[in-house]
Parts: structure tokens; C-alpha cells; sequence
């Protein structure tokens, strides 16, 4: 299988090419990346060489770049996205544009290009179901929750989520959405929680703890995600929707307090800093649906051993954040290709 990967050097793309070409020896990827301020090449290194990988720099936006890559591959895993709540706060128009308008782009020349043939992923978020109650643990999100998004960023992914049902709905297209919890693991860019909680305490600094810090995420480690996202593009059944947890819920407040005892750190370094604006207080996947009907459940994301491992990877490679935060690592796209991405 030939895969066409969107937003492959990315935080949880480029752990799906690592997953792929590891686990499926047989299959291709093509990385289509227009390398925005989170896409990083140095996350991909080890495959420059593969004949089985290649990168095209590329807008999803654009139809002449997708009319060139598409027509060659037997499958697509859309995941290139605007993905940072707080960005989308202070400006939505590139989330609009990128997540639904890019996604609407994407659908219009895959369905020219192979009509209703081939298989395309809708990577989503459990965001596009908004917030659930702190006072009922019990309830969770379900492939049938009604959509519901809370900010900017979530409303803009789930006008891609209605695009792709539409599409399934109106051509018959061989379309399947997955919606993830919130994902943690190597490469992911220093703005998300995890790295810069662990990477500012390296540097000696505060953690900004939005709130009262009793948000609540299911935590999904990225191998786990890429496997699932995997499992559904070979075996889920076309027009569906699967739910993708780490049936690990925690607070805010304590994710800072295990980092903070797996780094050898006291509550001083707590920094409390004013909530964000329509901070969804909960989120809960319920990933029956997947479990059920294709035998996938997560094994990797259970803490306090994936956390701690994953606070490891980045104390082991300081030179990697070192270069994503100072804005380095897109030297390495200029040594390569002659330009600035």
C-alpha cells in the first residue's frame, strides 16, 4: 500500500511514518507537509535514505500540488491541522481555512482523482464533541455525541468532521473519521503541555497552570494513536466514526503534580496563570466502538510508566527542543532544499 500522509512532520505524523515503515515493511509513504511553524524535518531523519518515504513540501489548500501526489497513491491519512487551542483564540482564520477549507480541497481531488475507490482518514479530535461535566465521571464521549465544539480550533475541525460524513453520504466516498483524546509522547512541539511543562523545569523555570487546574483529558500516547489510526484505515468499515482513548483520565493539576515528582520538583514550581477563554473542563473517550469491532485497544499509554518515559525522551534530548524552541530546526529544511520553509 502506497499512503499519502498529510502533515507528516509533525508531532503525530511523524510517529505515524515511524509506526508504518517499522510495522509494515511492505507499505510506501509520500509526506506532504507545507512545514508551518510545527512541522519538523529533524523529526524524519532516519528516513531520508528509505525508498519506501518521500517528502513533498505541499499546501493541502492547493489543488495543483494534491492533482500531482494523488493520483500515484492507493490511500490518504489526512492529519495536517492547525491544532493549538490557544491560537486559535487569538486568530481562527488560519484554523478555518486549514482544517475545513483544506479539508473540503483534499476531498474534491481525491473523489477526482479515484471517485469512490480508495480509502481516506479523517484524523479528528474528541474536541468537536466539546466539554463533559466534572460532576459525572461516568458519562463519556461516544461515536453518536452530538457534535458540540467549544473554541475556535474544535469548530474548525469539526467542519471537517461534516464535510467528510457529507462527502461519504453524497458520493458514496470511502471515507473514515477517527476522533483521539489528547495525545503525548516523543517530538511533540514545545507549546503542548507535557514538553513544556518538562522543558521549562529543565531551564529552571515555572509551569503555567491554567486555572484551578481541575480540567480533566483522557491521555492517548501517540504510538498508541498512530496504531489505531492504522487499524482503521486497514480494517474500519467506510462511512464510520472511531473513537480513539487512552482510558487515562487526569487533571491538569495532576499531570503538573506527576511531572513535577518524576522531575525531582516542589510545588513552587507551580506558576497559577488565568484560564483560557471557554476552557472545556472535561474530556472522556469511550472507545468501545473500536475495541469491539476491530480488536484495538491502547497498550502503551498507562501511567505512570508512559509518562515517565516520555518526561525521559525529552531530558534525553535536549538539543532536539533546544532547536524546535529557538526556531533552529528550520535550518535544516533551508540546508536541504535551499530555502527557508
Amino acid at each position: 500500500m502506497h499512503i499519502l500522509l498529510t502533515g507528516g512532520a509533525g508531532f503525530i505524523g511523524s510517529n505515524f511514518v515511524r509506526l508504518v515503515l517499522r510495522d509494515r515493511p511492505e507499505y510506501r509513504i509520500t509526506n506532504l507537509d507545507s512545514l508551518t511553524y510545527s512541522g519538523n524535518l529533524e523529526n524524519l531523519t532516519e528516513f531520508e535514505n528509505d525508498d519506501r518515504y518521500a517528502f513533498v513540501k505541499g499546501d493541502v489548500r492547493d489543488p495543483e500540488v494534491l492533482g500531482k501526489v494523488m493520483p500515484s497513491v492507493d490511500a490518504v491519512v489526512h492529519m495536517a491541522a492547525e491544532s493549538h487551542v490557544d491560537r486559535s483564540i487569538m486568530d481562527s482564520g488560519p484554523f478555518v481555512d486549514t482544517n475545513t477549507r483544506g479539508t473540503q480541497v483534499m476531498l474534491d481531488v481525491w473523489r477526482r482523482t479515484h471517485g469512490s475507490d480508495k480509502r481516506f482518514v479523517y484524523v479528528s479530535t474528541d474536541e468537536v464533541y466539546g466539554s463533559l461535566p466534572l460532576e459525572n465521571p461516568e458519562i463519556k464521549f461516544t461515536e453518536t455525541t452530538p457534535l458540540d465544539p467549544s473554541s475556535p480550533y474544535s469548530a474548525s475541525k469539526t467542519g471537517g468532521d461534516l464535510l467528510v460524513n457529507a462527502y461519504h453520504h453524497t458520493f458514496g466516498m470511502d471515507l473514515v473519521t477517527t476522533r483521539c483524546s489528547n495525545n503525548f509522547g516523543p517530538f511533540q512541539f514545545p507549546e503542548k503541555v507535557i514538553p513544556l511543562f518538562v522543558t521549562n523545569l529543565m531551564d529552571g523555570e515555572q509551569v503555567p497552570l491554567y486555572g484551578d487546574g481541575k480540567n480533566v483529558r483522557d491521555w492517548l500516547h501517540v504510538d498508541d494513536h498512530c496504531e489505531a489510526v492504522l487499524t482503521v484505515l486497514e480494517r474500519g468499515e467506510s462511512g464510520e466514526v472511531y473513537n480513539i482513548g487512552g482510558n487515562n483520565e487526569r487533571s491538569n493539576l495532576e499531570l503538573t503534580h506527576a511531572i513535577l515528582e518524576i522531575m525531582g520538583k516542589g510545588d513552587e514550581m507551580i506558576r497559577y496563570v488565568e484560564d483560557r477563554l471557554g476552557h472545556d473542563r472535561r474530556y472522556a473517550i469511550d472507545a468501545s466502538k473500536i475495541k469491539n469491532e476491530l480488536g484495538w485497544s491502547p497498550s502503551r499509554s498507562a501511567w505512570p510508566g508512559a509518562l515517565e518515559e516520555t518526561v525521559k525522551w525529552y531530558v534525553d534530548n535536549r538539543q532536539w527542543w533546544e532547536r524546535v524552541k529557538s526556531g533552529a530546526y528550520q535550518d535544516y529544511y533551508e540546508k536541504q532544499y535551499g530555502q527557508r520553509a
